[in-house]
């Protein structure tokens, strides 16, 4: 949290520097002057030393941290001068490929035939696919969202604080220390995001919040509560973003 929400105004003054800005009249744009993005770029920071300090670095954590990289990397490069949709969907699948490399994989599903006596679905070589597209997937969630001011953030803090707690429950300390780092980061950055916003996250934290609870939600039995906090909100508000 005290990174993030102190690194903001710095981050919000490199970002007018190098020409990040958020024009009025581009696609989904509802402000009336120019409001520097990449704020995101606070967020991992703040994201990152938290991990550093309280969380064990294990070889999952290793390569969504890897992945995370690569994926700010590009968000702020796009923020920028703007990449090919195309490019940035390639960068997400190598971004998750890294991380399935270092075993962040859905080997197994919950069974969805009730009558069956078997619990659960081993996937097998449909592992790695199936796990590659539920990180795109989710990562392109956030990015979607990221439409109005504090939006996405406070969506992915609420996405954040249900792992949290079903991760506590089921005792997976090092998930729940994940997430507590990323909802930190989110909240010390939400004060600048709340409209009327002065920075928006961009591509920097969209597809960053995206990537990392994608991920995170593979390590334990998460999936089902990371879908169900974004596409509520995707159902919810189809109309006014599409407007």
């Amino acid at each position: 949290f005290v990174v993030s929400f102190a690194l903001t105004p710095v981050v919000k003054i490199l970002a007018q520097k190098v020409g990040a800005m958020d024009v009025p009249g581009e696609a989904r744009r509802v402000h009336d002057h120019p409001i520097p993005r990449m704020g995101g770029l606070a967020i991992f920071l703040g994201f990152i030393v938290s991990m550093l300090l309280f969380v064990d670095i294990t070889q999952e954590v290793r390569g969504i941290l890897l992945g995370s990289i690569i994926i700010v990397i590009t968000g702020v490069i796009d923020d920028i001068i703007s990449l090919r949709a195309w490019t940035k969907f390639l960068i997400q699948i190598l971004s998750a490929v890294i991380a399935v490399l270092h075993g962040v994989v859905i080997n197994v599903v919950s069974n969805p035939n009730v009558f069956s006596s078997q619990e659960a679905i081993v996937l097998g070589w449909l592992a790695i696919p199936l796990t590659v597209l539920w990180i795109v997937g989710i990562t392109n969630s956030v990015n979607l969202i990221d439409g109005l001011d504090g939006l996405a953030v406070g969506v992915s803090t609420i996405s954040c604080v249900t792992i949290l707690v079903v991760a506590l429950l089921v005792s997976e300390p090092n998930v729940a220390l994940i997430v507590a780092a990323l909802a930190g980061a989110c909240i010390g950055f939400m004060p600048y995001n709340l409209n009327p916003a002065r920075i928006f996250m961009g591509d920097t934290g969209s597809l960053l919040l995206g990537y990392v609870l994608a991920t995170v939600s593979v390590l334990g039995l998460f999936k089902f509560y990371a879908i169900v906090t974004f596409v509520v909100p995707v159902l919810a508000l189809a109309v006014p973003l599409s407007d």
